[in-house]
């Protein structure tokens, strides 16, 4: 039996969507589309329009960007009607989502810089709201992917442009579907990609289950109307996945149909905060709720989560810098409040804030507590409660408290359902890890000594005691295992590092070792630390679940040596960074806080030492690996452990967990307590040499297809060539698993370190091919393939890379000279980082190298040479694409501070002459394709 043709799965998809409410419309062109949209906004709002006023909506329709336009969708788009009155014409209703106009249509074709036929469209009041793009069963997901982003280079900005419009791509083989948000094609991810799911987390992949569960017209118009978030500091789309839909749809649910609580349970990197915003912007649109008030624990959340709240939806909360403020907002029409524990305490305690609280006693209000395993279980909670009479409560955690893990305190043993009720929704770590929204852990339990006759530590708890975990020779150990593996560990410093210890006083000793072994020569990490200087810090530790207060308490008693060694600490850090904090006052301590957390985010900083600080709550996709050095058990352990899980990109592959004590019974017993029993295979990695397998697997598949390095340019046909990209791909995929094991090593593989290096340079040959092939537009099987280049990137081979091997070449033998230059030529040719840099390098080489003076240093030397090759380069752009210079070189700057790709109108306005409506998007993109360029030849990756 032949398999389904994309034809045949096209028809199957649009009968079903007729069954689900759609009409099926022709629609061959723009001119159709648009003499569509004119009836459905006619039905939709009950008018007629004249030609001359539909001429107005739609010039008005035309404008923006994709961001732009999602916001005229949301508004109503005004005109002067024929009589001199003004008109408005709503795009969709928002409350009533149901009731909108619903059509299917296919094939409809548009041309921009080339023509192009779209799959499937769906139009909702005769705008094109969702895209479809299909491919036939056993191709790949991506190529399905990057053709929706071909359409945006060629023909989405075509005519009016309403191809904006859209909202949600899905994109089908079949047997999975997919669904994302509309964003730029510079700033989107096949990572940012979603299946759907049911209520209990069980993925919907197949299209017509798929189309039953979400394309359904009223599910389908809820979703773009009430759950795709308007990032505003971004300027981009994000939609909800279906496990933040439900959790926001059962709080919503709950405060409508009665005063009952409730808690969510979503791990830890699931995107808790966008979930609980969403569900206080609906809370506060309620007639019947009189304030939504999110409540944090920690100063840098209350920050932080601002910030966050207010990125979505610009203004939507005003900082409580102070009690006096918080009870101002309480009183005044301020909808949504973040604030404090500590505050909101505060507020309803304090006698002078009291007058003004008490008439709030009686308000329906909707209180949410973010991360509530970490302080609901105190008096606090109960003042709350008590103070406010007609509060509904919610709390979000990715570790619940229950009987097993709960500490005891005044009040007894509470669990997160003993304080906030039922669980409305669950998402465990199992399911953020199947859905690839976390990584899974690989965890190595290090010896660090040994019992008498032989017996390890790992076997042996009752030796786990002070005096032996403390020894000097047993810390000496420890930091030179760290020195001897953290480039592997973290990809060769691509990411950073936390190590977490027992006490301060341990702390203190690693530094130490850590700076006196610096000073020797021996490393060259950037090691920071910071801590609480309590005397009690140590304590949070015993029972091996607190993570204990991140912030000093100045009611609190100080540990004078703590405080004294810290500052001392801080001192280094000073003058590593050209900072001035201290422990002084509480402001400085909090100045240093944040900025030692934004410094590991920016991989500034390879490792930050810590006690409990960091260990909860701080979010760094830098971050990879963990060192442990302390009891750790039920959420405190998963919480640790989690700083490390973040998605960042194909080279990151796991979270790398480094464990010195016999960790592994609170490891298994923290997973069967936060997944399920059976969960452990699914959460760490499978041992090394399972792993070997899978690569010795992948290696024989690349060779049937390619038996040797020299027979991929034997390759007849593009199919081919992808059938030896997605082979070598994953050789890739497994081996970057394999760099992380300490016993990694080339020599009991099936292929050796050379022929890998020789095959990856094939696989990016045929990468510069592509990007060539993209230049002239040309379409081809392998433009919609994802060669994944950060697989194969490595930060440590950069220029100063280069320039080290030709200053070691200039005192020797020719015969070594020459060895040496093949080297550089080999590395110029397998390193994705440096092959646009290749011509340039080989330029400095052949022209510049040989003629230096012997007293010259080659360093000074290549940079006179690059910056001029650079300002050259600039020149070149400027005058090719006729941009202003310093405009030009002030959105370069502002690329690099940022990171994020230039907006098409900061480009449009540094133009000499702006491009009709007609070529600026098509212009626009060239020259920011030429900007990402030019960065990466002449800014990444050179010292």
């Amino acid at each position: 039996m032949n398999t389904q043709t994309e034809q045949q799965l096209e028809n199957a998809l649009i009968n079903q969507l007729e069954t689900l409410g759609w009409d099926r419309v022709t629609i061959a062109d723009e001119a159709d589309l648009v003499a569509n949209l004119k009836r459905r906004l006619e039905i939709h709002n009950k008018t007629n329009l004249s030609d001359a006023e539909f001429k107005q909506v739609l010039n008005k329709l035309a404008r923006g960007n994709i961001f732009e336009k999602a916001k005229i969708l949301r508004d109503k788009v005004d005109f002067s009607r024929d009589d001199g009155t003004t008109g408005y014409i709503e795009l969709i209703n928002q409350v009533q989502w149901c009731k909108n106009q619903y059509q299917v249509t296919n094939q409809v074709t548009m041309e921009g810089c080339y023509k192009n036929r779209y799959d499937v469209t769906l139009l909702v009041n005769g705008l094109p709201l969702v895209q479809i793009e299909l491919k036939r069963r056993g191709l790949e997901m991506k190529e399905a992917f990057n053709q929706t982003n071909r359409y945006h280079r060629h023909s989405f900005s075509a005519g009016y442009g309403l191809f904006g419009y859209l909202q949600l791509f899905v994109i089908s083989n079949g047997v999975n579907t997919k669904y994302f948000a509309n964003a730029p094609v510079q700033r989107r991810d096949f990572k940012q990609t979603f299946f759907w799911a049911d209520r209990d987390n069980t993925k919907i992949t197949q299209l017509s289950e798929f189309a039953d569960a979400f394309l359904e017209k009223c599910t389908l118009s809820k979703m773009i109307t009430k759950y795709i978030v308007l990032h505003e500091s971004d300027r981009m789309l994000m939609a909800l996945r279906p496990y933040q839909f439900y959790a926001v749809e059962a709080i919503v649910e709950r405060v409508q149909n009665g005063p009952k609580n409730g808690y969510v349970w979503h791990t830890t990197g699931s995107g808790k905060t966008l979930t609980s915003f969403k569900a206080a912007q609906i809370l506060t649109q309620s007639p019947h709720v009189h304030k939504v008030v999110f409540v944090v624990d920690r100063k840098d959340l209350d920050f932080q989560t601002i910030k966050e709240f207010n990125s979505f939806q610009e203004g939507s909360v005003d900082a409580t810098t102070n009690t006096g403020n918080l009870v101002r907002q309480f009183s005044d029409d301020t909808p949504l409040i973040v604030t404090t524990l500590q505050k909101l305490n505060t507020a309803i305690s304090r006698e002078r804030h009291l007058k003004t609280m008490e008439g709030l006693r009686d308000k329906r209000m909707v209180f949410i507590f973010d991360e509530c395993h970490r302080s609901q279980f105190g008096d606090t909670h109960r003042r709350i409660s008590d103070f406010f009479q007609n509060v509904q409560m919610f709390g979000f955690t990715g570790t619940p408290i229950f009987a097993e893990n709960a500490a005891k305190n005044a009040l007894g043993r509470r669990t997160t359902k003993d304080l906030f009720g039922e669980c409305l929704h669950k998402y465990v770590i199992t399911d953020a890890i199947r859905d690839e929204n976390v990584l899974k852990f690989s965890v190595e339990y290090i010896r660090t000594f040994k019992g008498k006759e032989g017996i390890e530590d790992i076997e042996v708890e009752a030796i786990d005691t002070a005096e032996v975990m403390e020894a000097p020779d047993r810390l000496e150990k420890i930091v030179d295992y760290i020195v001897a593996n953290h480039d592997r560990k973290t990809h060769g410093r691509q990411f950073t590092a936390i190590m977490c210890v027992s006490n301060v006083k341990t702390l203190i000793a690693y530094y130490k070792l850590f700076k006196a072994k610096k000073i020797a020569g021996e490393h060259d990490l950037t090691v920071a630390t910071i801590f609480s200087y309590q005397a009690n810090e140590e304590d949070a530790d015993a029972d091996g679940m607190g993570i204990g207060g991140d912030l000093p308490d100045d009611s609190q008693p100080v540990n004078a040596h703590s405080r004294e060694a810290l500052d001392s600490f801080i001192s280094d850090y000073n003058a590593r960074f050209g900072t001035n904090y201290s422990t002084k006052d509480g402001k400085l301590f909090y100045s240093y806080y944040k900025d030692i957390g934004k410094r590991v985010k920016n991989r500034e900083v390879d490792i930050l030492l810590v006690v409990n600080m960091f260990l909860t709550g701080f979010d760094s996709k830098a971050l990879n690996t963990i060192y442990v050095d302390k009891n750790l058990k039920h959420h405190g352990l998963i919480q640790a452990y989690s700083r490390t899980n973040r998605i960042m990109g194909a080279k990151k592959s796991q979270g790398n967990v480094v464990a010195f004590r016999n960790l592994k019974p609170a490891t298994d017993k923290a997973i069967e307590l936060f997944a399920n029993k059976d969960a452990q295979e699914d959460i760490i990695l499978a041992p090394y040499e399972d792993y070997v397998a899978k690569f010795e697997d992948a290696v024989a598949k690349l060779l049937a297809i390619t038996p040797t390095v020299e027979s991929v340019d034997a390759l007849v046909t593009e199919e081919d060539e992808a059938r030896f990209v997605q082979a070598f791909r994953e050789v890739i995929r497994i081996k970057n698993v394999l760099d992380c094991f300490t016993q990694f090593d080339f020599s009991e593989l099936p292929i050796d370190a050379q022929s890998f290096a020789d095959y990856r340079s094939k696989y990016l040959d045929l990468h510069d091919k592509v990007r060539s092939d993209k230049e002239k537009e040309k379409v081809s099987v392998l433009n919609d393939l994802d060669f994944e280049i950060e697989l194969i990137s490595r930060d440590k081979i950069n220029v100063s890379y280069i320039i080290n091997l030709l200053r070691t070449m200039r005192d020797k033998t020719p015969a070594e000279q020459a060895k040496t230059r093949k080297s550089i030529m080999d590395v110029l040719d397998t390193e994705a980082q440096l092959r646009s840099k290749k011509e340039l390098i080989e330029r400095f080489i052949a022209e510049h190298f040989a003629n230096l003076p012997a007293s010259a240093d080659v360093g000074e030397a290549f940079d006179t040479y690059w910056a001029d090759e650079k300002r050259q380069a600039i020149e070149a752009l400027s005058r090719e694409e006729a941009l202003k210079q310093d405009g030009l070189e002030a959105v370069i700057g502002t690329y690099l501070f940022t990171e994020k790709t230039p907006m098409r109108d900061d480009v449009i306005g540094i133009m000499e002459t702006r491009p009709s409506l007609r070529e600026r998007r098509s212009v626009a993109d060239r020259v920011i394709d030429k900007i990402r360029t030019f960065v990466e030849t002449f800014i990444d990756g050179v010292d």
